[in-house]
């Protein structure tokens, strides 16, 4: 007979199909169990789409009435874009509910609990809580917040340049690790770079992996130098583009309107660069839940200066140059080893020849 930790496993594992598919939604798995038996399995597939609960109930038909449901998140209680899975669940006859977390939304927060509980349902919370939590880290900051969860990614040779002396950063780590960032931009609702990358890369930004959505493009662009021939510009139809500015030209605006870029004016910093507290409020409003941050140094730094950041990848490849290379933090100033930002909750793994290493920062 599968143990609790082990259906709620299976769960974490149907969850994370709906990857880069349901924002600003959470990722939810549902398994439902009988006689020690998997009788139904479910995930939300997509924003507006059935919910877990839902879908592990109609896999499980009859067979739900005295089942055991296991769940990573607290089900809903309210009308939104789909009707209560509580309620469903009371019908259905579902005798047991085991979930990982509650639901932080305001509109759930434990009532769905209640309501499963008033209902004669035995409900037990808190199994592979920590898990629960990584999975949907995204949603659990967006939904309270109102605020993106803000990834930095950066590629790097093992003593921390992005870019030798002239700029040069083609290619640092190998196709895989690159294939992997372009996979990781899909994970995330819009990706991010300064300027400074734009008219040196002329980046697509897409994500170009079968199955995912391609991110809303932003780029930081303080005195709106956008070429209109860039490829952001150009392929707006094939993903959405956005800039933020805060000096911008009318004539630019309009002839970057005409074009279907979205220009964002936003507030200045004391530098006279656009606030990035007020750019993440406003992607916040806009329910973009996640944001990928690619660069290039300034930018990378600026998030951090502002400590804006809640987790941070790098791609290390094992390769050197000289110091007088481009480091990955420019504009943040920590030189202290006492006041030196740590990572917590490392996780390293490899991809080839390169080493991903991930991270949270504990400011």
């Amino acid at each position: 007979m599968p143990s609790d930790n082990d259906c709620m496993r299976q769960v974490f594992k149907l969850a994370e199909k709906g990857k880069g598919k349901t924002s600003p939604n959470p990722m939810v798995g549902a398994v439902l169990v009988k006689n020690g038996e998997i009788v139904g399995e479910g995930f939300h597939q997509g924003f507006g789409m059935p919910h877990a609960e839902i879908e592990g109930l109609t896999c499980a038909g009859d067979k739900a009435e005295g089942s055991t449901l296991y769940i990573n998140l607290e089900p809903c209680c309210h009308y939104g874009k789909t009707p209560p899975c509580s309620k469903a669940l009371i019908d259905a006859g579902v005798k047991k509910v085991v979930v990982s977390i509650l639901d932080p939304n305001p509109q759930v927060n434990g009532k769905g609990i209640q309501e499963l509980r008033a209902a004669g349902i035995q409900v037990e919370v808190g199994v592979l809580e920590q898990e629960a939590k990584q999975l949907n880290e995204v949603f659990l900051k967006w939904i309270v917040k109102k605020q993106p969860f803000i990834l930095l990614k950066a590629a790097l040779t093992l003593n921390g340049k992005m870019a030798d002396m002239d700029g040069d950063s083609k290619w640092i780590t190998g196709e895989k690790a690159r294939e992997k960032a372009r996979e990781m931009r899909g994970w995330y609702d819009a990706v991010l770079v300064g300027i400074k990358t734009v008219l040196k890369d002329d980046p697509l930004l897409t994500c170009r992996t079968p199955g995912l959505k391609n991110p809303v493009r932003i780029a930081l662009d303080t005195r709106l130098k956008i070429p209109l021939d860039s490829k952001l510009v150009k392929t707006v139809g094939e993903a959405p583009f956005w800039v933020a500015t805060c000096h911008p030209d009318p004539d630019k605006v309009e002839k970057l309107q005409k074009a279907g870029v979205k220009v964002i004016l936003l507030s200045e910093e004391e530098e006279g660069k656009v606030s990035l507290r007020a750019l993440s409020e406003y992607l916040g409003a806009c329910q973009i839940s996640s944001l990928f941050v690619e660069g290039g140094a300034e930018v990378l730094g600026g998030f951090l200066k502002e400590r804006l950041v809640d987790k941070i990848i790098f791609f290390m490849a094992p390769k050197l140059i000289s110091d007088s290379g481009l480091g990955v933090f420019q504009k943040w100033r920590e030189n202290s080893i006492r006041q030196a930002l740590i990572l917590k909750n490392l996780a390293v793994s490899q991809i080839e020849q390169d080493v991903l290493i991930q991270g949270y920062p504990e400011f």
